[in-house]
């Protein structure tokens, strides 16, 4: 005998609802429904590869927080004596306040090389090359609050600690 259920009279099965749509940031408002950028497992370890998707990770949440005002994961991942770091940090949130926002400031890492040990001073250094799009700024009513930075193609050394079980930023400096 073959049984089949069937649904009480008054219940409804539960679909699957989409995640809403990612929406970039244009002149009339904010981006929406940004993806949240998540740590590799590979960047947990402290090795050569873990420091190098470690650094890839520090660029892609920095790239977040150009992209919706939120650093708070930045700053979660960096120590606070990275003084370019902060600087960078301070210059986003200053740029998201009342009601204003940024559009474009995209970060892409194509080439991310880790040394294999730490200097004197227990620093691991990543030499990273970085390359974001231009940045537009805007206010509530869609008009624009400052020149629009050009893009970059910059090297930096990112210099890194491996404390408490975890990757933190100690300092970033351009390569000129």
């Amino acid at each position: 005998m073959e049984s089949t259920a069937s649904a009480s009279p008054g219940t409804t099965s539960a679909t699957p609802t989409a995640a809403p749509a990612y929406k970039p940031a244009d002149a009339s408002g904010r981006a929406q429904n940004v993806p949240v950028p998540v740590l590799p497992e590979a960047a947990k370890a402290e090795t050569k590869e873990g420091l190098e998707a470690f650094a890839k990770y520090w660029f892609e949440v920095l790239s977040y927080g150009y992209e919706t005002g939120d650093v708070s994961r930045l700053d979660a991942i960096t120590a606070a004596d990275c003084q370019l770091c902060a600087n960078v940090s301070k210059s986003i949130s200053t740029n998201y306040q009342t009601d204003r926002w940024l559009v474009g400031g995209k970060i892409a890492t194509p080439s991310v090389t880790a040394n294999a040990g730490p200097d004197t001073n227990a620093n691991f250094q990543v030499v990273v090359q970085v390359r974001q799009s231009a940045i537009a700024y805007y206010k509530s009513d869609g008009s624009e609050f400052r020149a629009a930075t050009p893009p970059s193609d910059t090297g930096n050394v990112m210099l890194a600690v491996y404390k408490d079980a975890a990757w933190r930023v100690a300092g970033l400096h351009p390569i000129r």
